[in-house]
């Protein structure tokens, strides 16, 4: 019997709860590395890429037979690098288990790994709307059940880790990745992200936060540029989130972010890693690289001289698996420990976390099969349930921005639209609808030659169906257009009762798109010739009396102040998913009620961002600034095609100790003539507190869902730690002292505000604190 059979055979008889420390004392210190990464098998070092400076950082070149000679930690993205099957790639990944398991002493095999954000990123997989979509939706319970229809699919093709939820809490509207993040209020975030985490947690896949931290706060909204912040800002805006992800979500799994913040990249930041994630928050699963992020603090920060010296850094700051392949966690990482760099035992407490994490995923059993479930049947991952509830999704997270009166009568809904035409650079573009996670924007898009695995109407096409005699003039791409293809555009408008424009983004790569990661914006101006396009064909539709209304669909918001009083009605969408075109024209033709909710503010003027709503009062229009970068309009805006009053409204306490509660209460009624939903929203006001504060924040809110004529009673029981924040010690805190809770329907909205003081002594609270605003709804009758 071979070593190999006799370590696998010894290895099964060993008690499950006594197998990593087995498998630690055992290993050879190669083989303990070779957990500590993964491999990108199916990876391109030419062409298009999909991972930051791919082409330069091909890794790890040996065969494949010496790669897992060893063992291998993790497989990067089987399914969701290239056009495949899902029965082939089922196939490819049995088998190169089944080689790893074989080749390897102890027969361990690979985590493998696949991006889930807006869907599981692999061909012919479900597109749900990107995660800026989510936000506005403000129903977590949507989400969670999508989250748990992608871990469905991912564990039956043998998946076992998702790289998402990102909990990037956004601060410049410019950055190219605004469309991956949920909003840009924290609470918003964290809420809806734990929601996201449970879903897919629930299936058994690994949910892997990203990206720790402050990646989104990078100077001019540049990607992986450095981020400017200081300790109490990173604390109050960006944690929290991550925060509740890991307590109320249960997430098992870390990513770092690639910035550095105040010149410490997050993959060397060992107080940030350890200290702060393991041992004050008690995080107990592996932190994992992003891609080639290990290898960047040689490459691109200059904070190590060479791959072994960014080995040491991240390893001991708690980085645990180097992804997408090997760079630094290989030779270089074990010449330092041979060289005496960095000592054994810091590569055994890595392992300890992978190894304790493969034993929950069954990966150490000695029943483990290679085979995915999927090849026992046949793989759908577009069934009709998972398009339904994508469209169901879309439709919520469409936000109505202005609806005027056309002719008398409010522009939306359709219901009389008489001749139609559809006109602008998406207009009859299915990628309209894909974020650039989305794998027909993300991959499919570098191989023409193959079609898109989905079925995903456009705007015309749907208008098309729905109307038949539709016309159509596409206005060139999102970048540039002809002045023969606007004229025909204003034409076609000038022509029609009813002109639907449809304006934003593509979503691409690296330059490869006006949205996605690396396609950050000079200015929040609509991108190429849009601007004037629009100008153009509103100019057409006034002069002809066209009812216009004005689609966008984008990944970031952009600044809509030209256009607000010139459009008939304005419907802002953030890549909605597959079934986008379908809910679009749901919404525009009453169908549906729109209920979306902004999750980021839009613009009024390209210059005047960036800003969030989440300020200090000397960070909004100000008398001692001629620049003002209010919002055209702010957070939680979004209207409906019926009329909802908040009355009744009540604080069960004018005052409240610092360790106690108070109820806050409205009555919602629908006074309108059809049935929808108010997202009623709990805002904080600190007038006076030690440090500056800002001027509100969002700590509840509640989806209500009434009938016309009907009411309902939300109650929100908010805990004195709500209030809590970084004080000037830097410790978190609950101070006494006067704050204000406000009741509205949008962030700039004020239906009532209470006045509470709260007494006793100044708290210092943690991670163990409150983190949540419980909500009842008690429908009247």
């Amino acid at each position: 019997m071979s070593s190999g059979a006799a370590e696998k055979q010894t290895l099964a008889r060993v008690p499950a709860e006594d197998v990593v420390d087995y498998l630690i004392a055992e290993m050879t210190l190669e083989e303990k590395l070779a957990q500590l990464a993964g491999v990108w098998v199916n990876a391109s070092t030419d062409g298009d890429s999909v991972a930051p400076l791919q082409s330069q950082m091909a890794g790890d070149l040996r065969s494949w037979e010496e790669v897992i000679a060893n063992g291998l930690g993790q497989i990067t993205r089987m399914y969701g690098t290239v056009p495949l099957e899902p029965l082939d790639g089922a196939r490819r990944l049995a088998s190169a288990q089944e080689q790893i398991i074989a080749a390897s002493r102890f027969g361990i095999p690979a985590q493998v790994h696949e991006e889930c954000l807006a869907g599981l990123a692999a061909w012919k997989a479900t597109a749900f709307p990107v995660p800026l979509a989510w936000g506005a939706t403000f129903n977590p319970d949507l989400v969670k059940e999508m989250a748990r229809r992608i871990g469905t699919s991912m564990k039956a093709l043998g998946v076992h880790q998702g790289l998402a939820p990102v909990l990037d809490v956004v601060r410049d509207l410019r950055w190219g990745r605004v469309e991956e993040t949920i909003g840009e209020d924290p609470y918003l975030v964290g809420t809806v992200a734990t929601a996201y985490v449970q879903g897919l947690e629930s299936t058994g896949i690994v949910s892997t936060l990203k990206h720790f931290v402050g990646y989104s706060a990078s100077r001019a909204g540049r990607n992986h540029a450095p981020v400017s912040m200081g300790p109490r800002e990173l604390a109050d805006v960006m944690l929290p989130p991550f925060e509740m992800a890991i307590r109320h979500g249960g997430a098992r799994s870390v990513m770092h972010a690639y910035t550095d913040v105040d010149g410490v990249p997050a993959a060397a930041n060992r107080a940030l890693l350890t200290g702060l994630l393991r041992e004050e928050w008690g995080f107990s699963g592996p932190v994992v690289a992003d891609y080639f992020g290990i290898a960047f603090l040689d490459v691109t920060h200059g904070v190590a001289a060479d791959p072994g010296e960014a080995a040491v850094l991240a390893l001991t700051a708690g980085v645990d698996v180097e992804l997408p392949t090997v760079n630094c966690y290989g030779e270089p990482l074990l010449r330092k420990v041979r060289e005496g760099s960095i000592a054994e035992s810091v590569v055994d407490e890595a392992l300890r976390r992978v190894l304790r994490q493969k034993a929950e995923l069954g990966l150490l059993s000695p029943g483990f099969s290679a085979a995915p479930a999927a090849l026992s049947g046949t793989v759908d991952l577009d069934p009709p349930q998972d398009r339904a509830l994508a469209r169901e999704l879309a439709v919520q997270s469409l936000v109505l921005l202005s609806n005027r009166n056309h002719n008398g009568t409010p522009a939306l809904p359709l219901s009389a639209p008489g001749s139609v035409g559809v006109v602008g650079p998406l207009a009859d573009d299915p990628f309209a609808m894909l974020g650039c996670y989305s794998f027909d924007a993300h991959v499919g898009a570098s191989h023409p030659d193959v079609p898109m695995g989905i079925s995903i109407p456009s705007v015309a096409g749907v208008a098309r169906e729905r109307f038949g005699s539709t016309r159509v003039a596409v206005t060139g791409n999102c970048e540039s257009a002809s002045n023969e293809q606007i004229a025909e555009a204003c034409a076609l408008a000038a022509s029609v009762e009813t002109c639907v424009v449809v304006v934003g983004d593509n979503a691409g790569l690296f330059g490869r798109g006006t949205s996605g990661e690396g396609n950050d914006a000079a200015d929040l101006r609509l991108p190429g010739d849009q601007h004037s396009m629009l100008d153009s064909i509103l100019s057409a539709c006034a002069e002809s009396g066209t009812r216009s209304v004005v689609v966008v669909l984008s990944g970031r918001p952009y600044a809509l102040g030209a256009f607000v009083d010139r459009a008939d009605a304005i419907v802002q969408g953030f890549f909605p998913g597959e079934e986008g075109g379908e809910a679009l024209w749901d919404v525009l033709t009453g169908v549906v009620n729109p209920s979306g909710k902004l999750p980021v503010s839009i613009p009024s003027s390209p210059g005047g961002q960036p800003g969030t709503y989440f300020h200090s009062k000397l960070a909004g229009r100000t008398e001692v600034s001629a620049l003002d970068p209010s919002p055209l309009y702010g957070f939680g805006h979004g209207l409906s095609y019926t009329g909802f009053e908040l009355s009744t409204h009540r604080c069960s306490a004018p005052t409240m100790p610092t360790t106690g509660t108070v109820t806050v209460s409205c009555t919602v009624t629908n006074t309108g003539p059809r049935g929808g939903a108010e997202i009623v929203q709990l805002y904080l006001e600190d007038p006076v507190a030690e440090v500056v504060r800002p001027v509100c924040e969002l700590i509840g809110y509640a989806r209500v869902e009434l009938a016309a004529g009907a009411s309902a009673t939300v109650d929100f029981v908010v805990h004195a730690d709500r209030t809590s924040f970084t004080g000037v010690d830097l410790s978190r805190v609950v101070t006494p002292g006067l704050v204000r809770l406000r009741v509205g329907t949008s962030s700039k909205g004020n239906s009532a505000t209470h006045e509470v003081i709260l007494h006793g002594p100044r708290r210092v609270v943690g991670f163990d604190r409150e983190m949540l605003t419980p909500v009842k709804i008690r429908h009247d009758g």
